[in-house]
Order: structure tokens, then C-alpha cells, then sequence
């Protein structure tokens, strides 16, 4: 098996701790504010040890998307062997998967390995600048194959939309959106609340037995808003390998992107990312 969870006596290597592990399956991003690349900082950020696989390769930076390169779905499930049947880990986290056959060779794999316990879905459609990243007959099989394996889905509210197939107008659509989410199969799912309106920046966390628990932040103009989807879902993944339960996990990844948000630094010229390491330097 692939994956373990942190268990009591577990961490110990040659007499060392060791740190919780995190796999990122997902889209690299070459201008590092994104996908991959912000996985893996998040990860570090919160003392996690991060291994990746793959899903395509961008050419990307602040201002837009102007290539996507997929490696074949076997070439995919090669590298998700790879980590888990040596490294392993205690949290998995998928953002950008790019086709179906992809979704279906990722889900395949992380059946295989048994790496279901503690995933965090993604379903990354749309990056920041408006491009498209994911094909229209990969919805399907995120819907099918993908989220009845999460743990934790974190949609935006466009990805939402796209899910259920339905607009949201109002938070009790996003919670009714919440709940069909559900039914395909995570236990819990975060709508992420900044593409809505308002002075706050509010993100509903809907759970298992209908509770509702809404996480709230101030709304900050900025345009360094790039990788924030990636970022917060690295965080909650982070925070479940460090032994957190959902609904603290969630709160935290919360917290620790408001100020990654608030502390961001200007890096090119348009939708910067955030300040994955404001709590270090």
C-alpha cells in the first residue's frame, strides 16, 4: 500500500521525524503561481514533505496561458506509481487533470494504492486569466470517477455551476450545490467564495450531516490572486496530513491564504500570485 496515514509511533526514519507527506497530481505551471509549482510551496510552507505527479505542462506566466502540453495517461499513472508505492503518503491533493483519460488512469491509480482516505479534489476548469484547462469530457469523469473517491471537493463557484449544472444566485443555491456535490460522492465540499460579490470573502464548508459552517474573510482588492484555488486546496491537504480533522483543516487553509493574499509581493504583469511563505520571510 502506497499510502499511511499519520498513526501513533509513525514519523521515525533512521531516528529522525518526518515530516507529513503530500502528493500533488496536477498541471505544472510555469510561472510558478499556480498548479504544481504552488502545490509544492504550500506543501513546504506548512512543513509538509511534497511529491508530484505531472498531469500536463503550461506555458504560463501572470498574463495568460499560451500552451498546454499532456504527457500520455500512462506516462501519468507511472509517476503516481512511482511516489506511492516508495515515498507514499498521508494526503493526496488533484487540481488541473486535463482529459478524461487522465481523470480515469489518476482515479485508477489512487484506487490501486489505496491513496483515497485523505483526498482533496480540485476540479481546476478555468486558470485566473480565463483559459481554459479542462476539456469538456473530463467533467463527466470527475463527476464519475474523481469525486466519489474525495474526501473534500473544493470547487470556486464557476466550477460549481459546471458541476451540478445550474447557476448560483444566491448562498443557499451554493449550499443546495454544495449537497448535490455530495451525493456524487465526497463527504465533505467547500464552495470557494471568491469569485462572488461583497466586502467579505466567504467560503461554505458543507458536511456530512447537513451542517454548514461558513469561513469568512475580508475581501481584499488585489490582483494577486493567481493559484489561490491550488493553494487553498494544498493547504486543507497539508493540514489533514498534519492530523487535522476537515472542518479545522479547512479553517486553517483559510486563514493561512488570507494572509498569503494580503502579503503578496508583485511578481509580472498581471494576476500575481500569492506569498506562499508569508509566515517565513
Amino acid at each position: 500500500m502506497g499510502h499511511t496515514g499519520p498513526q501513533e509511533g509513525e514519523g521515525k526514519v533512521g531516528g529522525k521525524s518526518r515530516p507529513p507527506r503530500c502528493l500533488t497530481v496536477a498541471g505544472s505551471d510555469s510561472g510558478g503561481g499556480a498548479g504544481i509549482q504552488a502545490d509544492l510551496k504550500t506543501f513546504a510552507a506548512f512543513g509538509c514533505y511534497g511529491s508530484s505527479a505531472i498531469t500536463a505542462l503550461t506555458a504560463q506566466n501572470t498574463v495568460g496561458v499560451s500552451a498546454v502540453h499532456a504527457p500520455p495517461p500512462s506516462f501519468v499513472a507511472m509517476q503516481i506509481d512511482a511516489v506511492l508505492s516508495d515515498i507514499g503518503a498521508d494526503s493526496v491533493k488533484t487540481g488541473m487533470l486535463f482529459d478524461a483519460p487522465i481523470v480515469e488512469e489518476v482515479a485508477a491509480q489512487l484506487e490501486r494504492h489505496g491513496a483515497c482516505e485523505r483526498l482533496v479534489v480540485d476540479p481546476v476548469m478555468v486558470a485566473a486569466t480565463g483559459a481554459r484547462l479542462l476539456a469538456d469530457d473530463a467533467i463527466e469523469a470527475v463527476r464519475s470517477r474523481l469525486l466519489p473517491l474525495a474526501l473534500v471537493a473544493t470547487p470556486n463557484i464557476p466550477e460549481t455551476e459546471a458541476l451540478v449544472g445550474g447557476s448560483l444566485s444566491c448562498e443557499d443555491d451554493a449550499v443546495e450545490a454544495g449537497r448535490a456535490i455530495q451525493r456524487l460522492g465526497p463527504t465533505w465540499v467547500v464552495i470557494k467564495g471568491g469569485h462572488a460579490s461583497g466586502s467579505e470573502a466567504v467560503d461554505l464548508l458543507v458536511g456530512p450531516r447537513g451542517e454548514v459552517e461558513r469561513l469568512r474573510s475580508p475581501r481584499i482588492e488585489t490582483r494577486h490572486t493567481h493559484g489561490t484555488g491550488c493553494s487553498f486546496a494544498s493547504a486543507l491537504c497539508a493540514s489533514l496530513a498534519r492530523g487535522l480533522g476537515v472542518p479545522e483543516a479547512a479553517s486553517e487553509a483559510k486563514s493561512w491564504l488570507t494572509g498569503a493574499i494580503q502579503s503578496a509581493f508583485p511578481v509580472g504583469r498581471g494576476y500575481g500570485p500569492v506569498h506562499h511563505f508569508h509566515r517565513h520571510w
